[in-house]
């Protein structure tokens, strides 16, 4: 079962994002993101993620250069803003927080 909010998504993104420092674009963040969760990713629900995101003020894309594989159309390439990271770290803080207070019956549930 798998159970993932708007907000999980737009963590999973950022965090793609970071990974991928420098070399992501929307193929790319599909990709990893496929690769390394084992889960498939609309190219849809992927770039709305992004355009929400960049409207946060979380991501800032710059279009590359033009590809003729492409068609001539450039990709646009994403990275993290320094509000993205600082909303990266207060997301991570308050997970840590909530997971430290479990009780330890909860953690070894089985």
């Amino acid at each position: 079962m798998t159970l993932t909010t708007s907000f999980e998504f737009e963590e999973i993104v950022l965090l793609t994002l970071g990974i991928l420092h420098g070399n992501a674009y929307g193929v790319t963040i599909k990709d990893e993101i496929d690769q390394r969760l084992g889960r498939q990713v609309s190219i849809g629900a992927l770039q709305n993620t992004l355009l929400r995101l960049e409207k946060k003020g979380c991501l800032a894309s710059e279009l590359g250069d033009t590809e003729a594989s492409r068609g001539g159309k450039p990709k646009r390439y994403f990275q993290i803003t320094s509000f993205g990271r600082r909303a990266m770290q207060e997301s991570r803080d308050a997970r840590d927080t909530l997971w430290k207070a479990l009780p330890q019956v909860i953690i070894d549930m089985k």
